[in-house]
């Protein structure tokens, strides 16, 4: 060190060197200290700024917080009572409503469903209601909701559904698709009503409608089977006779007529057979409906079926177009099948099942038509013969010959010839525009030892002859009668006659008295009934003849 410089000095010069550091350093501080200060103020007016900030924003978020809580209460106040106003009338509407979700399944049924089917609530949502509905319609009915809901389309259906008394009632269905403001698919709201009565009318009228139709084109076929019948030249207008043989038939056709038994007349051609028919349904309680005739020996074999059973258009070559049968017309009254023998044996089935079912089916047809027809059927054959020859069938023969009544040939009522000869003269002289006002002995008395092989018919015939032939009021017969053997029995009395009927009908059953084939059946009478006349008329089985 300098000896010149004072230690003294040195050390001042030290203390203003560190007092300076130490003035920079304060300085320093200061400034530093000011501008965290003011760093810090500036801060802090951010911050309050930032909060002020962000609290108006939570404010402003608050307030449309509280609105749009406000909002959605209110909406779900008015969605309540929205549905509230819906369920009302709803439940007071007078048809059934239903609503169903997106998914298809049944979300709400109201009141009057609820009524209609008696089931609670909880077992109708869903697919409940399904259980519901009649089972011939459950697969119509799914296929057809299913279908147009898959589309979103409306629909329209009827079915049957179960009513609370468990009857099944036709329901009108019909359904929309429902969808909100925005397009979104809700599901479906429909109605249903119960259209029962609409459905029993509609099935009435188109009832009514076929029958009518039926009965139009009846009537047309029995029209034109009356004008056919009018056009005939009726030789027997009535049964004319006062003999005991005529008074037995009569008798036994007052028997039968008030009955719908099925009536089998047998005869010799020309005896009347059909007269008796006739008489038998003008004394029953079908005298009003038509008696349709059928000669069976009149048609060919190919067209007997098609004449009584009718026929289909194109059933065989010719038919062009359907056509009622015989025993459609006579449907209500009776069928007169004259000639029943000349009936095919592959027919008399089908003739057997109309006999015991009422029922048949047009040829060349599949529908099975119901008829309510009584049948009399006639006959010059033994059908019991052909029975056992195999050319009639047993069953029908059974069928047919539930009340028989046999007409007598002319020859075992002689005594009938005068009221005859006088009944068919009239006819005729009214014809020919004449007056008969007697017959001439000789011309009766030849009339009545003829023995008429051709019964009453072959008399007509005569009769007609002689009045054109004859000039004034006496009538003379033109006719030259060749001898013929008489092979008729005698005339009898009616106890004989009655006697007579009695042992063919036992031996044409065996001697069978009782029994569903008995005699007593065939007679109409009871068992004791029965013994008591064959007791009386001394019928023994003994003593068995053919007359």
């Amino acid at each position: 060190m300098s000896p010149d410089i004072s230690p003294w000095l040195i050390i001042v010069i030290v203390v203003i060197f560190v007092e300076s550091l130490l003035i920079l350093a304060f300085l320093v501080s200061q400034t530093r200290k000011r501008r965290i200060e003011v760093e810090y103020k500036r801060q802090v007016e951010l911050a309050r700024t930032d909060h002020q900030r962000l609290e108006e924003a939570w404010r402003q978020s608050e307030e449309e917080n509280r609105a749009m809580l406000e909002d959605l209460t209110r909406n779900v106040y008015q969605l309540r009572d929205s549905e509230e106003r819906f369920r009302n009338m709803a439940d007071t509407a007078p048809i059934m409503i239903w609503v169903a979700g997106p998914d298809s399944r049944c979300t709400y049924v109201n009141k009057q469903w609820l009524a209609f089917t008696g089931r609670p609530v909880e077992q109708e949502l869903g697919e409940g209601w399904l259980q519901s509905v009649h089972f011939e319609d459950y697969d119509a009915c799914i296929d057809n909701f299913t279908s147009h809901f898959d589309a979103r389309q409306a629909f329209e259906m009827e079915y049957r559904l179960r009513r609370s008394d468990g009857e099944y009632r036709w329901i009108y269905d019909s359904g929309i698709p429902w969808f909100s403001s925005d397009g979104v698919f809700l599901g479906y709201i429909g109605s249903a009503m119960d259209i029962t009565e609409r459905k029993e009318a509609e099935v009435a009228l188109r009832t009514a409608h076929e029958e009518l139709h039926q009965l139009k084109n009846q009537l047309e076929a029995e029209n034109i089977y009356l004008q056919q019948e009018l056009q005939r030249d009726e030789k027997f207008g009535e049964i004319v006779g006062d003999s005991d043989a005529i008074k037995y038939v009569l008798f036994k056709l007052t028997q039968v007529a008030p009955t719908d038994s099925t009536v089998l007349i047998t005869g010799e051609t020309g005896t009347g057979k059909e007269l008796v028919a006739r008489a038998i349904h003008g004394s029953s309680s079908r005298k009003d409906r038509p008696l349709i005739k059928v000669n069976l020996a009149a048609l060919s074999p190919t067209l007997i079926e098609s004449e009584l059973f009718g026929h289909e258009k194109g059933a065989f070559t010719g038919a062009i177009g359907r056509k009622q049968g015989r025993f459609e017309l006579a449907d209500g009254g009776t069928i007169f099948l004259d000639e029943i023998g000349e009936l095919p044996v592959e027919l008399q089935v089908k003739l057997l099942r109309v006999i015991q079912e009422s029922e048949f089916e047009r040829l060349g047809g599949t529908k099975t038509l119901k008829v309510d027809v009584r049948i009399i059927a006639a006959t010059n054959r033994n059908l019991k013969l052909e029975v056992e020859q195999g050319t009639f069938r047993e069953d029908l023969w059974y069928r047919l010959n539930v009340y028989p009544i046999t007409v007598p040939p002319l020859r075992q009522r002689r005594e009938d010839i005068p009221l005859l000869v006088e009944h068919f003269a009239a006819i005729y002289a009214k014809k020919a525009g004449k007056i008969i006002s007697s017959v001439s002995p000789r011309a009766m008395q030849s009339l009545k030892d003829h023995s008429w092989p051709g019964n009453i018919r072959e008399l007509a015939n005569v009769i007609e002859r002689a009045v054109i032939h004859t000039q004034g009021s006496v009538l003379h017969v033109v006719d030259q009668f060749e001898p013929q053997d008489d092979e008729s029995a005698p005339t009898q009395t009616l106890e004989e006659l009655e006697r007579d009927y009695i042992l063919r009908t036992l031996e044409s059953t065996g001697w069978r008295v009782e029994g569903k084939h008995g005699a007593a059946k065939v007679l109409g009478l009871n068992p004791s009934t029965l013994r008591t006349r064959m007791l009386k008329l001394g019928i023994q089985r003994s003593r068995v003849s053919y007359g």
